[in-house]
């Protein structure tokens, strides 16, 4: 059996008490070995300059220089994957984002504050994302969003036809690939779309909020459609990823309500902590926001139970997009839609994914008609609609 070394992790924290604890999250790990810690940005650019870590844990709210100013002179002189520690505040949450858009591979919410004495609450999840983003290529986390994709060839930067992606792809999911009597039909189907009402599906994770900057930016206050978007956070962040998002684009963006109609060139994206479903009353259509039924796959709101739901509306042509984040949350769901209807789906291209994981398990469904980078997903968005 090969030595397999551990990932090194620095903690940075300016409370000895958190930077213990979380050191004894890792302590039995079989994957990761805490090789320092610092108390604040300034401490933390001269360790990880000095103890060359594979990854990060950073706490945004700190004193002499936050975890914000830190982070941003991290990627500029010493990139490393960094896991962000924030608190639920309102501000909090918007420094959080800005992290996200400076590189920051992923983030954590404390559950109680700054000191969070029940942060084993979240030591599942702190473990998951410290573990996953040792993986994450940080030249990808650098590139500032706006600037197209070069470090890949021409080919890859194209949109490319599913048959290459088949023939790259190494994991088949035969259970799903089985429901379908005709898969070959739908693999050949390429009429446009033509009904009157169009939708436009979009779920992400892990990277998502970079993601979701880089495409719903770039999408026409003139779009036909009514936009629906699942990302993976919790409560109290989704509020300000609508907020930021709104700020930046040409189209309305908010977080979504219980109840609240469709409209058309709005993007509604789903509150942390609640699925987000979609019904028919009469001739309009509403938003459901349900947190009775259970997390799928640990995820409320997730990509799949807004897909499924999605799929039993049949006044709509959809178009749906996968994009970064780990795990497969949306090829189940992608599977409904299929099934059920005139469907166009896409999927981010692994060359720009954070991580590759529910882009790749979406392809693996052989019903993707479209795999790009993230710089081109709005234009493959548009090119569906009317």
């Amino acid at each position: 059996m090969e030595f397999s070394p551990k990932s090194k992790l620095l903690i940075v924290d300016d409370s000895a008490f958190m930077r213990k604890l979380i050191s004894d999250f890792f302590a039995d790990n079989s994957k990761i070995e805490v090789i320092g810690t610092a108390r604040n940005g300034k401490d933390a650019i001269q360790k990880i300059q000095s103890l060359k870590p594979n990854v990060v844990t950073m706490d945004v709210e700190m004193p002499e220089m936050n975890g914000l100013d830190a982070l941003k002179e991290i990627m500029k002189q010493c990139p490393v994957p960094v896991i962000m520690l924030s608190s639920t505040t309102k501000s909090g949450a918007e420094t959080t984002l800005k992290a996200m858009e400076n590189g920051a591979v992923d983030f954590v919410a404390k559950p109680s504050g700054t000191i969070s004495l029940d942060l084993h609450k979240v030591k599942e999840e702190l473990v998951h994302k410290v573990e996953q983003a040792v993986h994450v290529s940080v030249a990808k986390l650098k590139k500032p969003i706006g600037q197209p994709n070069t470090s890949v060839g021409n080919a890859t930067t194209s949109l490319l036809k599913r048959d290459m992606i088949f023939r790259q792809s190494t994991i088949t999911l035969p259970k799903i690939s089985e429901r379908f009597s005709d898969v070959d039909r739908l693999y050949h189907q390429k009429q446009p779309l033509n009904s009157s009402k169009k939708i436009l599906l979009i779920g992400t994770s892990t990277g998502g909020p970079r993601a979701l900057q880089e495409v719903i930016t770039k999408i026409p206050k003139t779009i036909k459609a009514p936009i629906l978007i699942v990302q993976h956070m919790p409560a109290g962040f989704t509020k300000s990823l609508a907020d930021r998002l709104n700020q930046l684009s040409q189209i309305n963006v908010k977080e979504a309500e219980h109840g609240e109609q469709l409209q058309e060139g709005v993007a509604y994206i789903a509150p942390g902590g609640y699925h987000l479903k979609l019904k028919k009353v009469g001739s309009i259509f509403e938003i459901v926001l349900d947190n009775d039924e259970p997390p799928r796959s640990g995820h409320r709101p997730a990509v799949d139970v807004m897909f499924e739901s999605v799929s039993k509306i049949k006044d709509f042509d959809k178009v749906a997009v996968v994009m970064t984040g780990m795990g497969s949350d949306g090829s189940k769901g992608l599977v409904d839609l299929k099934q059920n209807g005139n469907v166009i789906a896409i999927a981010e291209s692994a060359n720009t994914c954070i991580v590759y994981g529910m882009p790749k398990a979406a392809i693996e469904t052989k019903l993707v008609d479209e795999v790009v980078d993230v710089d081109d997903i709005a234009q493959a968005i548009m090119k569906y609609m009317p």
